[in-house]
């Protein structure tokens, strides 16, 4: 995690709320990493979304309430924001047709680069998981440090309808670009 880069982060939010428009009802965050997801997509979102922020690591929780409220922006104070201390795995998989969008900023991407057990996000099975806990209509956003043409193939055979976007990290030390994947849910 660095606050150095964060326009795709942002941009994993405000992408699909231009998609969704009023139609966002509740949304799951997967990781709240420095809080730039989450921070716009309060803003990008309608007054009337709601947002689940699921986060594996108590003290990243802990440091948003703390050293980090500035950057985070008294999103966690919002009575829009939830937070779960849980894997975000686990939440797709136990609701089904719960969220109008997911937003997934958990690892470096579509894999389990830094973490072996977000495989299973990322992996067919999981993408069908995702696809289920989808309503009609919904939409899946992964966020990537890289591309993948793999991942795209996965997500069109889980039943996807997908878009990728290349998004300037906003960095000043690098011109590192990311990827963003919006994999809609048909019907």
């Amino acid at each position: 995690m660095g606050s150095w880069a964060f326009r795709s982060e942002e941009a994993l939010a405000t992408l699909v709320s231009e998609r969704m428009g009023a139609r966002a009802g509740t949304v799951l965050i997967g990781g709240l990493g420095m809080g730039f997801t989450l921070a716009a997509a309060r803003s990008a979102f309608p007054q009337t979304t709601t947002f689940v922020v699921a986060e594996l690591v108590p003290q990243v929780v802990a440091w948003a309430k703390g050293p980090l409220a500035p950057i985070i922006r008294g999103s966690l104070g919002d009575p829009r924001v939830s937070v779960e201390i849980r894997d975000v795995h686990d939440i797709i998989v136990e609701r089904r047709a719960s969220f109008d969008a997911i937003l997934l900023d958990v690892d470096n991407g579509p894999d389990g680069l830094i973490n072996l057990a977000n495989e299973r996000l990322y992996s067919n099975w999981g993408l069908r998981a995702a696809h289920t806990a989808l309503r009609p209509a919904g939409i899946l956003a992964v966020w990537s440090a890289y591309p993948d043409p793999f991942f795209s193939d996965r997500l069109r055979e889980a039943g996807f309808e997908i878009e990728v976007h290349v998004v300037d990290s906003g960095s000043e030390k690098d011109d590192f670009a990311h990827t963003i994947w919006l994999a809609a849910r048909s019907g």
